[in-house]
């Protein structure tokens, strides 16, 4: 009689679903003004949930690498399509200039100092101090929402918020070279086959290249097929923003075919197709679409990572490993930052915050697990929990300083960070110039 009276797994799953887009929904506006984010409290739903003795799923990434790779990547590649649709400013070299100086120069020092550190404080081997070096050196497109811009043709792009966006955007792409240079390190120190002309010639320059021409392709096609085309005809008369996701899908999976760089072209899409019609209402409806999914699958992936920390993701962390974690978030990353922006016309201000929010998040589980199921690490565990604890903390530290940070920041700027969005987003300007650097 007491087995009727408990419900059964679906409902509870259901049940469960439903809640999850509630706070989906209400969170973002409850959280707005507090010192607290969003990833927070998902991680801190996951840990109350796969603590109750009901729950025996062990949700760590080391038992089910393949299911941690592809639903990172699936979060990712829809935060990119985000990403690209909100930019207001036109791509150009002086226009970008902050952007390529956190590309070129932030995070190869980043990914230089991590794996140095990684192999003689932790001592792990070059081949995987790389792949740890590049799996925590991209600012993360998902966890980065707070400090990016604003939606579409609302003006909330300021230089800081500008910056931070388009190198979330990008590096996710450009750090893909480095993972794949770990993985064919640890291949040449077992076979002593050659490794360096393979990974220039056709890990850096083709997928590179794949990856931003693929890209552009494919958004130009989406932006023909939804602006261009005869009135009754083109995708823009549905008004339906899923065409974005249909973008996102496409542009990765034609570019994964041909083996290139599918975060890339992802990203490239989206501003291609942003370019296509700039001031289309439907890319608001777009942008819409993309952050709705993006926050859904966000909090699901969050709410299994705390369930994560909880089953003993930390378990194999030393003392040591947390002084590392500490300097990689508080030292490397803040350090490579400035030194990035050396000369670059910007309040110090400006600089440190733009130094600052470098932050670790679903891309780094998304390339640790890739490079784990691609490679042989002795490690895997350990390698597991220091990336775990380097998001974790990062989620802390930049979650609870974002809102104070960002809203000083507005205010050093002369706006308001308490005016109504509805009422002021003509005059609340956030951004600047989209051209500026002309």
């Amino acid at each position: 009689m007491q087995a009727d009276l408990l419900p059964d797994g679906y409902i509870l799953v259901l049940t469960g679903v439903g809640l999850l887009i509630a706070l989906v929904v209400w969170l973002p506006l409850a959280l707005k003004r507090l010192p607290l984010s969003l990833p927070i409290v998902c991680i801190g739903v996951g840990a109350a949930v796969f603590l109750l003795p009901q729950v025996t799923l062990k949700p760590l990434p080391v038992l089910y690498p393949h299911v941690t790779e592809r639903f990172a990547e699936l979060v990712v590649i829809i935060a990119l399509m985000g990403a690209g649709l909100k930019i207001d400013r036109i791509f150009g070299w002086r226009r970008w200039a902050v952007t390529w100086r956190l590309l070129a120069i932030t995070m190869p020092l980043s990914i230089a100092a991590i794996a140095l550190l990684a192999a003689w404080m932790l001592g792990l081997s070059w081949a995987v101090a790389i792949l740890f070096a590049a799996s925590l050196a991209p600012t993360d497109p998902v966890l980065a929402s707070d400090v990016q811009v604003g939606p579409p043709k609302t003006g909330e792009e300021d230089e800081v918020r500008f910056g931070l966006t388009s190198e979330a955007g990008l590096n996710d792409g450009a750090a893909f070279p480095f993972v794949n240079l770990a993985i064919l390190l640890a291949a040449a120190a077992a076979s002593g086959e050659p490794w360096l002309m393979k990974w220039l010639g056709y890990h850096v320059l083709w997928e590179i290249a794949g990856g931003v021409a693929g890209g552009w392709l494919v958004g130009r096609l989406f932006g023909w097929l939804t602006f261009q085309i005869p009135a009754k005809t083109k995708l823009a008369k549905t008004g339906d923003g899923l065409i974005a996701l249909s973008a996102t899908l496409v542009s990765y999976g034609l570019t994964e075919i041909i083996h290139a760089y599918g975060f890339l072209a992802v990203f490239v899409t989206a501003l291609t197709f942003r370019h296509a019609h700039r001031q289309h209402d439907l890319h608001s409806e777009m942008h819409a679409m993309t952050e709705q999914i993006e926050r859904l699958a966000m909090m699901a992936l969050l709410t299994l990572f705390g369930g994560a920390l909880v089953s003993g993701l930390l378990a194999p962390v030393t003392w040591l490993d947390v002084i590392a974690a500490a300097a990689i978030l508080l030292i490397v990353r803040p350090v490579s930052g400035w030194i990035g922006l050396l000369g670059y016309a910007a309040p110090v201000s400006e600089k440190l915050t733009l130094s600052f929010f470098g932050i670790r998040g679903v891309g780094s589980i998304y390339y640790m697990a890739y490079g784990i199921n691609e490679m042989a690490v002795a490690e895997a565990e350990r390698l597991w929990g220091l990336v775990g604890l380097i998001v974790l903390f990062s989620i802390i530290l930049h979650g609870l300083s974002v809102t104070p940070i960002m809203r000083s920041l507005d205010r050093q700027q002369g706006r308001d960070p308490d005016a109504d969005d509805a009422t002021t987003a003509g005059t609340k300007g956030r951004g600047q110039n989209p051209n500026r650097g002309e």
